[in-house]
């Protein structure tokens, strides 16, 4: 492979973790702690716990993976070379759809975010505004994108350390009390709330598996990704149970508040006072741009991979920038692309993260249960069959809790990727070009 087409082994642990956990967006159990208390019926802890023990058995083979492939094309490489060339670029085309939409959707909570407080500027000021300071951040290179984001980061841990401060001192002083054991396990039908709840809750997770994409930027890849992926998840899965514990011990029945979609910053304005609630806000806007940044940083990844096995036209995906090491193409489109939520709402930019999200975790757990039955590759039954198989048993429960316009928009996203495949393949007479792996494990 020609060096200059190739990225550069730069980041370390820290730094892939830091991105994982910046596109998680943990501020995300904030936004959702009132929907999801309603849905679970005031268990979201235990819904938390669930989610995060099912997710597990997901990251797990993705861990299998990427020892196996370490570059940056993530589950599109896994499908490629486990069960088909042609299949592998659906699936990316598909999981691509993910990585689009979540900076639309950072964009669109900045402009939430600013507008109220900012109400005379033009709303699409701040949609703009964010996406171009990214663009310019991912464009110098992935581990100055990296190093922000371990910034950003931290400072979000502090924010949460703060605010289970103030709810523990509300708890103490006042007539409320810690969540015991007995009222942390539901009891009877409430199980069905938790389940829903979890399903609800899953999106939390999405971003430990986005880090797979920047296997080729990783120093040893093989033993780091894997690392980074179990500690991501289990740091997001600490992170949401104990803001959880301590806001449902506070507030264990949401009705209380005006909105409980707005809950929140609500309870930080009880707890804290005016002062606090401006610090968190602070916190959920560093959230939105870490997570934008992380995700454009993921987005222009995938493209470049596909561009460089000649999937999408090379000339254009698979170029890389001779002094920063970047795809400044895929980073610019990705931008541009971005811009869509300028006439998107949530919905629409939800259900695209979901589809392209469940498209990934499904197709990762396939891929290991394809190995098992191949090759025998992986070793035990119960890791390598077992466990990809509740993985995938919970994917498709997460599956099954979609709306009928994810599905449809997912089947027409889907259905033009195949319609550019057959077209681009002469109706699948042409083998998509293949990469040899063994150069880029460094």
């Amino acid at each position: 492979m020609n060096e200059k087409n190739q990225l550069q082994r730069r980041l370390k642990l820290i730094h892939v973790v830091a991105i994982g956990i910046a596109y998680m967006s943990p501020f995300a159990v904030f936004d959702t702690f009132g929907i999801a208390s309603d849905v679970s019926s005031g268990h979201v802890p235990l819904a938390y716990i669930v989610v995060f023990i099912a997710i597990l058995f997901t990251a797990l083979s993705y861990g299998k993976l990427v020892k196996k492939h370490p570059t940056a094309g993530s589950v599109y490489t896994y499908t490629k070379n486990t069960i088909n060339p042609y299949v592998g670029i659906i699936v990316g085309w598909v999981t691509f759809i993910a990585y689009l939409a979540l900076p639309m959707i950072n964009a669109l909570l900045a402009k939430i975010y600013l507008s109220s407080g900012f109400p005379q500027v033009p709303s699409w000021v701040w949609i703009i505004g964010l996406i171009s300071i990214i663009s310019i951040l991912n464009i110098f290179g992935v581990k100055i994108a990296a190093s922000i984001n371990i910034l950003l980061v931290v400072f979000q841990f502090l924010v949460g350390t703060i605010f289970i401060y103030l709810n523990v001192r509300a708890i103490t002083e006042g007539p409320k009390h810690f969540i015991s054991l007995s009222e942390l396990i539901p009891s009877g039908m409430e199980f069905s709330g938790v389940f829903a709840g979890a399903a609800l809750l899953a999106l939390s997770f999405i971003g430990f598996d986005a880090i797979t994409t920047l296997s080729e930027e990783t120093i040893k890849p093989k033993k780091t990704i894997p690392r980074a992926i179990l500690l991501v998840a289990s740091i997001g899965g600490i992170f949401f149970f104990t803001i959880t514990y301590f806001m449902q011990s506070l507030f264990p029945d949401v009705s209380v508040f005006e909105s409980i979609e707005g809950a929140s910053p609500e309870i930080a304005s009880i707890i804290g006072g005016n002062l606090f609630l401006s610090f968190f806000l602070a916190g959920a806007l560093f959230s939105v741009f870490a997570s934008g940044l992380a995700a454009q940083v993921s987005a222009s990844r995938l493209l470049y991979a596909m561009g460089r096995d000649e999937v999408i036209p090379k000339r254009f995906f698979g170029y890389l920038h001779p002094k920063y090491n970047s795809p400044i193409p895929n980073i610019l489109l990705v931008g541009l692309l971005s811009l869509s939520a300028l006439f998107l709402d949530l919905r629409t930019a939800t259900s695209l993260i979901n589809v392209g999200a469940f498209t990934a975790f499904s197709f990762v757990n396939i891929c290991v249960i394809t190995n098992y039955f191949r090759h025998k590759e992986f070793g035990s039954t119960l890791s390598n069959l077992i466990g990809p198989l509740i993985g995938l048993g919970f994917v498709l429960y997460l599956w099954s809790n979609l709306d009928l316009y994810s599905i449809i928009i997912g089947l027409v996203w889907a259905l033009l990727g195949v319609l550019y495949l057959t077209l681009s393949t002469g109706f699948f007479k042409k083998e998509p070009p293949e990469i040899e792996f063994d150069e880029l494990e460094g």
